[in-house]
């Protein structure tokens, strides 16, 4: 036991050294860490626990209901404690903030100003990000405002998705939603694509890596002819449209834009989250099986185009992972949302690096909305792919030297090579 444990910690060490590209967050250049408490105590998924004990509110904290969302939360706070979710919140207090009390009515305003204070501080963002060891990280496009921090973000173009669906919304949900992102109505075919036109005429090529987009499962994802999407549209103000009808839209829009991006597949790539439905406030884990083969064939129509996933379904991934090994074109990175929990992400490393390549995979992402989550997120993964790597060297499979190449790849290299992401040129 003492042999294993000075073997992580020897790993963990090492990974320390091991630079992190982070390729999918929610940073905003106006405000790179956090404004207040509130940012990092009620990120959305600590949200999800403390409704989870009980807490009244289940949605995102919206700007001017910090404090009383905060009070509302204090009383459950002791029943979170034990979750990975509070585990960052607490990373984040100890290490960045030199808090290591409890939350409670004496001691959140004073921890609230100190977190207010150093943000307006333009180094302090810059400086936690060096802390994590992430050189830089990838954020939407519309988060890069005048480019004031360019000198640690790049940019993944994420407006609109077709194929994000609910049984509450109205059957003609992904029409709408072309016609809200290009600004056009949408009546007959030849106005879908040239709304369609309008919207590829935003995509700014060369200014972003990526394409960002959701996959829903409840959609039966299948090629759809023109002629098939032209008598869908007449059938869209009829008052009872049945659900196939549905899938026909989004699946004739998908097709359209995957079209258009491998088109352009030497300079962007698509990337995809799968496995997140929505429920009343965010969304719960959900796949079904045979989504799995038709993304196999989604991804043979358009082998050109490199598509990087998002997994929100561990129940998925073995199976994802053996269409990954026939379709060289599909990549995944890191544990999402309903995967960033310990016992999950080493179930995810195992699989991933006993299944795929190298340059399959890459290791990291923080999801985070402000410096201090992307922080503790890095935390966690280097704790946990330490673990990973040590059960490998004990088993003989990788010696440490290689366990430390291997993490190398999935932090730093792939990133590069399958993404384009570079080193940023910041200083704190």
């Amino acid at each position: 036991m003492a042999k294993h444990r000075n073997l992580v910690t020897s790993l963990e060490e090492g990974l320390q050294r091991v630079p992190l590209l982070d390729v999918h967050t929610h940073l905003d250049a106006a405000h790179l860490s956090a404004r207040g408490l509130a940012d990092i105590l009620l990120y959305h998924m600590v949200v999800s626990d403390l409704r989870s004990a009980g807490c009244p509110s289940g949605h995102r904290v919206e700007e001017g209901t910090e404090a009383d969302r905060i009070r509302e939360a204090l009383p459950f706070l002791r029943y979170i404690r034990n979750t990975s979710c509070f585990y960052g919140v607490r990373i984040i207090l100890r290490d960045l903030y030199g808090f290591d009390g409890e939350i409670n009515e004496a001691t959140w305003e004073g921890l609230d100003e100190s977190i207010r204070a150093a943000a307006e501080d333009p180094r302090w963002p810059r400086q936690i990000l060096r802390r994590a060891g992430i050189q830089r990280a990838m954020t939407q496009y519309e988060g890069r405002r005048d480019g004031r921090a360019d000198d640690c973000l790049q940019y993944s173009f994420e407006e609109t998705a077709f194929c994000r669906v609910s049984s509450a919304e109205p059957r003609d949900a992904p029409l709408r939603e072309l016609e809200r992102v290009s600004g056009q109505a949408v009546a007959t075919l030849e106005d879908v694509h040239q709304a369609l036109q309008a919207y590829f005429a935003q995509i700014p090529y060369g200014q972003v890596l990526t394409f960002a987009h959701h996959l829903s499962t409840d959609i039966a994802y299948r090629p759809v002819t023109a002629e098939e999407m032209a008598a869908a549209l007449r059938q869209r103000r009829e008052p009872s449209v049945p659900l196939a009808i549905r899938d026909v839209y989004s699946n004739y829009l998908l097709g359209a834009l995957l079209a258009e991006l491998e088109r352009h597949s030497e300079e962007i790539v698509f990337q995809f989250s799968f496995g997140a439905e929505p429920l009343a406030h965010e969304t719960a884990s959900k796949s079904k099986p045979d989504t799995l083969f038709e993304l196999a064939e989604l991804l043979a129509r358009f082998p050109k185009l490199r598509f990087n996933l998002f997994l929100a379904s561990v129940q998925a991934s073995q199976s994802l992972c053996t269409i990954a090994r026939q379709c060289p074109n599909l990549s995944f990175s890191a544990y999402w949302w309903h995967n960033f929990f310990p016992s999950t992400i080493r179930q995810l490393m195992h699989e991933r690096l006993d299944m795929l390549a190298l340059n399959q995979q890459i290791g990291f992402f923080s999801d985070a909305y402000c410096a201090e989550w992307a922080y503790a997120k890095a935390v966690l993964v280097r704790q946990e792919l330490a673990r990973v790597l040590a059960e490998k060297v004990e088993r003989g499979q990788y010696t440490e030297d290689l366990a430390l190449e291997i993490a190398r790849h999935l932090f730093w290299e792939t990133p590069q090579t399958l993404l384009g992401m570079r080193p940023g040129a910041f200083e704190e």
